[in-house]
């Protein structure tokens, strides 16, 4: 069997080395051309997969080790027989962590009460979902909007307007499709709450970015994070300039993120072969630098938050490095881009972490909890 990869996906020899013969490339670099005899085809989110590039080749499946699809065309590959699969909340843990240490951060530069906000949530999906759980363990006040949910299990969901009109800090994490394409366009933009803050680590095109550079320059009281661009790699270096946090769509990078996507879709092809899976992904997870924290029983519960949480990862780090990136012309720009993601640093998760208390604390024992922490 003769196998293509993203050469940014980790431990495809580990994985997938007992199928056959590997090649790698980068993935902006897969073509038709370099199809010519390979039977499955192993991506990330920067290749499209398409009649264009699949037609005439020998490729019978194709595995995403991301959670999105949209740059799969699914409609093609059920016309053509071909088998695909994509790997669902593989990093969802590696956003939640993003999206802590940007409130964090936010919060830091501001001098407000993380407590004293309300969350609004725009899907909840695999990340979404987990980041509500989240948010809802810290006790903090949470609508969540997603349309698709609502219809099929009824519940506590709310409208998008809702969300604009009562929440103050809003996140999204939808799929992008032609009902999410510019969902927040220079209308709902306009709707903003004063201080509102918006954090963007879904799709690039889920905001106009046009429509929030213009917001940008008129209201200094809202601030935006933005890990994903409309246009990627190419990003709008005066957009970037105006965000309070800015990083090259790292959110989901953790390594364990990267490395459940790659055992998701090995376990996708032994099925699709028809063979149990041979290769576990707890015997290729390499133990975290930091393994545990101890907290005495008296540590005030900001502090514990913000420790915990950039103890495993802070977001300031990847804003400085895009922020560096983003002069020279749009060649180099674009080339930085991609740079940035294939040599990113090692980052691991929150709920890998193990937190000691000494002494009883119910309510930072019940935060560590809420973080995904173990508590030991």
């Amino acid at each position: 069997m003769r196998i293509l990869a993203d050469e940014n996906i980790p431990l495809v020899d580990a994985f997938f080395g007992g199928f056959g013969a590997i090649r790698r490339l980068p993935g902006r670099a897969i073509d038709h051309a370099a199809l010519a005899d390979t039977e499955v085809l192993l991506v990330r989110s920067v290749t499209q997969v398409n009649r264009q590039l699949l037609q005439g080749s020998a490729v019978r499946f194709v595995g995403t080790c991301t959670i999105g699809t949209d740059h799969l065309d699914l409609d093609y590959f059920r016309e053509a027989g071909i088998a695909w699969s994509s790997a669902p909340g593989c990093n969802a843990r590696g956003v939640v962590d993003y999206v802590l240490g940007s409130l964090l951060a936010l919060a830091e530069a501001q001098g407000v009460e993380l407590a004293t906000r309300r969350y609004g949530v725009v899907g909840a999906g695999q990340v979404g979902g987990r980041l509500v759980e989240v948010l809802r363990g810290l006790g903090w006040n949470v609508r969540v909007c997603d349309p698709p949910r609502q219809a099929a299990e009824g519940g506590d969901f709310v409208a998008l307007e809702e969300i604009l009109a009562e929440c103050d800090t809003i996140s999204l994490h939808t799929p992008l499709d032609a009902s999410t394409r510019h969902l927040f366009n220079a209308e709902r933009l306009a709707q903003l709450r004063p201080g509102a803050w918006l954090i963007n680590a879904s799709r690039g095109a889920v905001v106009d970015n046009a429509a929030l550079r213009a917001l940008l320059e008129e209201r200094d009281d809202v601030e935006a994070v933005l890990d994903v661009w409309e246009g990627e790699p190419q990003v709008d270096p005066q957009l970037a300039a105006l965000c309070a946090i800015a990083t090259p769509h790292i959110a989901g990078y953790s390594l364990d993120g990267k490395l459940r996507g790659t055992a998701q879709i090995y376990q996708a092809l032994c099925a699709h072969l028809g063979q149990p899976a041979e290769v576990g992904l707890n015997e290729l997870m390499p133990a975290a630098w930091l393994e545990e924290l101890a907290l005495d029983a008296q540590t005030p519960l900001d502090w514990a938050l913000a420790t915990l949480c950039r103890a495993v990862y802070d977001p300031r780090r990847d804003d400085a490095d895009f922020c560096r990136s983003l002069d020279g012309d749009a060649a180099a720009r674009r080339a930085a881009f991609d740079a940035l993601r294939k040599g990113y640093p090692v980052r691991r998760e929150i709920d890998g972490l193990r937190v000691r208390l000494s002494g009883e604390a119910p309510p930072l024992a019940q935060l560590v909890r809420a973080l995904g922490a173990t508590l030991v």
